[in-house]
């Protein structure tokens, strides 16, 4: 058995992380002016490389703008935001989700499923099928919620690439670590043969090139999550 090397984040991580965090907590609200960054190397006792690398880095996830000749302000994230920005607020607090992220997350996936199903049922081949149908069994096979909720999102991103759509893996891809925790919670809750239900059920209304009753699924065990008697928030 080998163990991969252990790493300490870098400074440049390290500012990034502070300055993000002040910046979701609303300690440093949008608009903010932040200090020179000659003014922010000394109060963190780091260099101006470290600050000017930590910046450009944070302009990058879209939470700093940096304007020419006036210096850096906390720009407004959820407005000019990327998936670099959904990614970090993914990532704030080691991954601990607050409930209106978790129901902003669950109302986007509706959106995309509706997407991926009906693109699905128009263009997928039978293999792709016999493909989802064997992710679907593994779903079922699974021992644990954590285990379920893997299996799951790899069913779902499965069916994002059967689509046929470019992007929409990709877009998957970028939920997967909060869509898994999210899975995780609903299967301590309600149990793995509930998520196998539910994704059993969409499973067959594909098969079937059912597109109204695929449509009409998605919505009430979705809708379920997100308002009805399977809900998934932290109380």
């Amino acid at each position: 058995m080998e163990f991969e090397k252990l790493s300490a984040p870098s400074l440049k991580d390290l500012f990034v992380q502070q300055l993000r965090g002040m910046i979701l907590s609303g300690e440093l609200p949008v608009g903010t002016p932040l200090p020179p960054e000659r003014d922010l190397a000394r109060q963190m006792q780091v260099s101006r490389a470290v600050v000017n690398g930590g910046m450009a880095e944070l302009a990058k996830q879209g939470f700093v703008e940096v304007r020419p000749r006036q210096g850096a302000v906390v720009a407004d994230y959820r407005q000019h935001g990327n998936l670099d920005t959904l990614i970090a607020i993914m990532e704030y607090q080691g991954g601990v989700l607050g409930n209106e992220e978790v129901q902003s997350i669950l109302e986007v996936r509706r959106a995309l499923e509706h997407l991926a199903v009906s693109n699905t049922i128009r263009r997928a081949s039978q293999r792709d099928l016999d493909r989802l149908g064997k992710l679907l069994a593994a779903i079922a096979e699974c021992d644990t919620p954590a285990q379920a909720a893997e299996a799951a999102w790899n069913y779902q991103h499965e069916l994002a690439l059967v689509s046929g759509n470019s992007i929409l893996p990709l877009i998957y891809y970028s939920f997967k670590s909060p869509v898994i925790t999210l899975w995780t919670r609903f299967c301590r809750l309600y149990g793995i043969e509930a998520l196998c239900r539910n994704t059993e059920t969409l499973y067959d209304r594909i098969c079937a090139r059912d597109q109204e009753g695929a449509a009409r699924w998605i919505d009430e065990y979705l809708g379920q999550a997100i308002s009805g008697g399977q809900q998934i928030y932290c109380e």
